[in-house]
């Protein structure tokens, strides 16, 4: 899954892994060891909850949920509570982002790599008590390649799926029609066949009616309130083991301010930002007593999305985005008056790296950047040049069109996030000196003229993993809505001949080196088009209090983010901050860290190894 978490409030979620090869003939991997990262010794306990003597841990988020409903979230916020919900096939180790066994404890393909077979752990239980098999997966695959619905939001990950069987409770076969390279990176939440099944339109089930919700994950959602909190409980009978703290709050808060201000009285043990702390609220909490802040890499990358047109995928077109943006040299003129340098200093604070091309240089593998000939860097004058050839000369103090009218501009801005509108004010400045009026339209939900088509351009960020995948796959012509203003997995109704061959290409590519060149010529040609603009890849910051979390994973663990990972890790391993672990055995290590993964062995015909990558929410995000 995926996230992201600018245009539609959809993470991103983000879907990154991938199994790289070499070689081809039959691929295994069997768990058997210690999760990297995540303490062995120790642990034990944390804030008790007032009211009821258990352990809680509150994180307080910005972000509003989309839908519980794994099957229609896209959103950071909602994909990331999927993953403490339900088991996904397989994981990403928290050290190095290399697959590791989920649901499947194995898994390996035919020669011609065209059927794939899933061995499917039979320590999994539902938390009805209902055993998890591989007719779940395979029900919730069907699922997905039957009805349009279910196919929202991760549709892409089984758009090339022949047939899913299920020949017996822990064997899961799924047949391709052609090479798939993220058979080992399928970002899929697997629910339960026997409550899914009586769900009749998909498209209205949000899966927030009936609590506590059936899962397999670590943690069960038992409570949820529009735009107030989702509480969950540990789920004791996780076959990695239960979490150490009992209880799991995500408590929204509209204000960031207010979000640190509870976290300073303690009323919430982690503030994750939105998606960031800003740098003054960083600093303000440094020098304050129980608080630790945590900054790593990002995994999201803040952007300019540029309205293409809009259009379902019959081509019908709707919305009203402008039509001058329709013109490369309109939209690269834009781009080529942001100081991105200033942004970094000024608004970011240094806690953020100049953008450059779509995947963030955490993901060395697939890091990519312009040539000096194609370099949109800032250059007020070229942009000025490109305005005039376009046919917008300067008339008065503003550019108008062939038609007389002037060149005025809207952009969505999320209204929870400073960032959205300090840098909406250097763009007014800067395109007004070029004669471009701008309208910074800052809501609370901006998915409502996203999906609408009703923008100009719009704040746009997303959250990528290891494998770029799901991002890559919101640009693609199938990504686009059956109707009219509906949701869909596009990020902004982007829709190219030569991007979706590309994108075909690097989904059937084993050899690490050829995908890589691919995925790097569809990054080239996004930052040609001037469709997409990174602008930065904002470091992740965040805080939490040391008296009630005493030690929490970050991802990857030499220098990553809590909040928004691709797993469950950060929760599932966070140590009560006094006292011994909700199991009483004193943090020994019995409840649970273990597994990760001992061997694997790929053979591909003809010979070499299967490099894992990992992939998508990213998430985020979508969001």
């Amino acid at each position: 899954m995926v996230e992201r978490v600018p245009p539609s409030p959809v993470q991103p979620r983000a879907r990154l892994r991938v199994l790289l090869a070499s070689g081809a003939a039959a691929l295994a991997l069997t768990a058997a060891s210690v999760v990297p990262g995540v303490s062995l010794g120790a642990a034990p306990q944390q804030a008790q909850a007032a009211d009821s003597g258990k352990s809680t841990l509150t994180v307080a988020v910005a972000q509003s949920v989309d839908s519980l409903s794994p099957f229609l979230a896209q959103r950071l916020m909602s994909t990331s509570i999927s993953r403490l919900m339900y088991d996904f096939l397989t994981n990403y180790d928290p050290e190095d982002n290399h697959a590791i066994p989920g649901l499947a404890t194995k898994w390996e393909p035919s020669a011609d790599k065209l059927t794939w077979t899933y061995t499917i752990r039979s320590d999994s239980k539902w938390s009805d008590g209902q055993q998890a098999t591989a007719e779940d997966a395979a029900w919730t695959f069907n699922k997905m390649m039957t009805d349009e619905a279910a196919a929202q939001a991760n549709g892409n990950f089984v758009a090339n799926f022949k047939k899913v069987t299920a020949p017996s409770p822990t064997q899961l076969v799924i047949e391709l029609k052609e090479p798939q390279a993220t058979m080992a990176a399928l970002d899929v939440p697997i629910v339960p066949k026997h409550v899914w099944e009586k769900v009749g339109d998909f498209s209205k089930f949000n899966n927030d009616k009936t609590f506590p919700i059936v899962g397999n994950g670590p943690f069960v959602v038992t409570d949820y309130k529009v735009d107030q909190y989702v509480k969950l409980k540990a789920n004791k009978d996780f076959w990695r083991g239960k979490p150490k703290f009992d209880e799991l709050v995500f408590k929204t808060y509209k204000d960031q301010d207010a979000a640190v201000a509870a976290l300073r009285k303690g009323e919430v043990s982690f503030v994750a930002g939105s998606p960031a702390l800003t740098p003054a609220q960083a600093n303000s909490l440094k020098g304050d007593k129980n608080i630790k802040v945590n900054e790593g890499p990002g995994r999201r990358f803040f952007a300019l999305a540029t309205n293409p047109g809009a259009q379902t995928k019959d081509g019908k077109k709707f919305g009203n985005g402008n039509k001058a943006l329709l013109d490369q040299k309109v939209r690269q003129a834009l781009f080529l008056s942001i100081d991105r340098k200033t942004i970094i200093d000024k608004v970011f604070q240094g806690h953020a790296v100049e953008g450059q091309g779509y995947i963030p240089p955490r993901f060395t593998a697939y890091q990519w950047k312009p040539t000096a000939e194609q370099s949109l860097a800032y250059d007020p004058a070229r942009a000025a040049k490109l305005l005039d050839e376009a046919g917008y000369p300067v008339k008065g103090d503003q550019r108008v069109g062939k038609d007389g009218k002037p060149l005025d501009l809207r952009i969505l801005c999320h209204a929870t996030d400073p960032n959205d509108k300090a840098i909406g004010k250097y763009l007014k400045e800067w395109w007004g000196k070029l004669g471009i009026g701008l309208k910074v339209d800052c809501l609370d939900d901006v998915s409502v003229p996203w999906y609408a088509g009703e923008y100009d351009l719009a704040f746009d960020g997303w959250s990528v993993n290891p494998d770029p995948d799901f991002v890559l796959g919101i640009h693609t012509c199938a990504a686009l809505p059956a109707k009219a203003k509906d949701s869909a997995s596009t990020d902004n109704f982007i829709c190219d001949k030569k991007y979706d061959e590309l994108y075909k290409k690097q989904l059937a590519e084993y050899d690490p080196a050829k995908r890589t060149d691919l995925v790097n010529q569809m990054q080239s040609w996004l930052y040609d088009s001037g469709y997409m603009n990174v602008i930065a890849y904002p470091n992740a910051v965040e805080a939490y209090r040391t008296d009630q979390i005493k030690s929490i994973t970050t991802m990857p663990k030499s220098a990553g983010n809590i909040y928004g990972q691709d797993g469950y890790w950060s929760w599932w391993s966070a140590v009560p901050a006094d006292g011994e672990g909700s199991d009483g055995s004193g943090g020994s290590g019995s409840t649970g860290v273990v597994i990760g993964i001992i061997a694997v062995v790929v053979v591909l015909a003809g010979g070499g190894l299967f490099v894992a990558m990992r992939r998508r929410n990213t998430a985020d995000d979508r969001e």
